[in-house]
């Protein structure tokens, strides 16, 4: 905070209009940016959203919808880590709206889905979309931070947990009641999409690095080659609780509500975006607070402060369990621009790599959780998931042993 307030104080006596038009430039890149993952995020929701049409229309088991999460977030998982290291070395921008290309045929081909088979082939396209989308529009962010990097990045964050949240709603009112080839309609955003994706490669090509340039970290804490296996290895452990837990939400929740209080699909479609909602308010939330009060105290504050809201939600009724899991919507998602910093940080000049490596780790845990969720509730009762990952939060402790890497004066 010392160190921001700093910069701002060193900059007043150059203000000038030129120096206030660059920096709408950069704001109007950063909402571009987020608003591509909003369509993005919207369309990839969109998948989990009509698994009750896809249950119905194929007969699925539970086992079956996970593996269809397992296919698309292995996928993306697997690409992004490759994808961000490479694209440090050499800058491919053009990979926003090819990538996006890619979830437009993904999308065309689950509309028209007539097995099985071909709805998991889809779902790997739009897993290759977001593997190529993410790490190159995360790195774009950071150029257009303009040094404040958890606000750009909770800001890049929420356009996704935006798309991710009215997905259910839109799905629910207009593509179930229509059936699966009214899925073919969502290629409409997917090319409005890649449109805009096309300019942000111009703007990244003419003027991005020397933004990123300008608003670099300095004068980063040293760390050991230890404290940066620590760090990552914390990390590791917290993305792994959040997202597990996540996923139960995600991909289970609208099957819970059904199951348990007998509700119509529709209904339930309404309480998980309320629940996505709430993500995506608590995202926005926490990059700016991780630039005041420090990455480890956002993450503090994230994991611990949804411990008893985890615990009781599989124990209250229809209210509680709304509001409850609104509550952990808001406080758990708090933490994950804090951690992508926190991340850049330990690995300065790896910005795709890291971000390749956080979106491709969220990805997987997912994928990987659902499939294991899936079976978890054919064999046990979907009460039972909820019960199990009640627990997940305790595993905010780890992060007692996060190196700090906060800038040295």
């Amino acid at each position: 905070m010392s160190d921001y307030t700093s910069d701002v104080k060193s900059s007043q006596p150059d203000l000038s209009p030129a120096v206030d038009d660059s920096q709408k430039i950069l704001v109007s890149i950063l909402g571009a940016v987020a608003f591509s993952h909003c369509c993005n995020d919207f369309i990839q929701a969109m998948l989990p959203s009509i698994y009750p049409l896809l249950k119905t229309n194929f007969t699925l088991s539970y086992a079956q919808i996970g593996l269809i999460t397992l296919i698309y977030q292995m996928t993306a998982s697997l690409l992004q880590p490759w994808i961000g290291l490479y694209t440090d070395k050499h800058p491919k921008p053009w990979l926003l709206p090819s990538g996006m290309v890619s979830t437009l045929i993904g999308i065309g081909l689950l509309a028209m889905a007539p097995h099985f088979s071909v709805v998991l082939v889809a779902s790997a396209l739009i897993g290759v979309g977001s593997a190529t989308f993410h790490p190159e529009a995360s790195r774009v962010a950071r150029m257009a931070s303009g040094g404040r990097f958890g606000t750009a990045q909770s800001t890049f964050q929420v356009g996704g947990y935006i798309g991710t949240a009215f997905a259910p709603l839109v799905a629910a009112m207009l593509i179930i009641p229509h059936g699966q080839i009214a899925v073919g309609w969502l290629m409409i955003i997917a090319l409005f999409a890649v449109i805009i994706l096309s300019g942000i490669s111009r703007w990244t090509v003419k003027h991005g690095h020397a933004h990123m340039k300008k608003h670099n970290l300095q004068a980063l804490r040293s760390l050991s080659s230890r404290d940066v296996k620590v760090a990552l290895s914390v990390v590791g452990v917290l993305l792994l609780a959040k997202f597990t837990y996540i996923a139960s939400i995600s991909n289970y929740y609208i099957f819970y509500l059904v199951e348990r209080f007998q509700l119509p699909i529709p209904q339930a479609q309404i309480y998980l975006f309320t629940f996505l909602a709430a993500v995506a308010v608590g995202t926005l939330a926490g990059g700016p607070i991780g630039d005041r009060i420090g990455r480890k105290a956002v993450v503090w504050i994230s994991f611990l402060g949804v411990i008893p809201f985890s615990l009781l939600m599989p124990h209250a009724n229809l209210f509680w369990t709304v509001v409850l899991t609104v509550c952990i919507g808001l406080v758990f998602s708090s933490a994950f621009a804090a951690l992508v910093v926190y991340a850049q940080e330990v690995l300065p000049g790896r910005t795709g790599m890291v971000a390749g490596i956080m979106f491709g780790t969220m990805f997987g845990i997912g994928g990987i959780a659902a499939a294991a969720l899936g079976k978890l509730a054919d064999g046990y009762g979907i009460t039972t998931v909820y019960n199990a990952c009640g627990f997940l939060p305790l595993l905010g402790f780890a992060t007692l042993l996060m190196p700090d890497t906060r800038r040295v004066n």
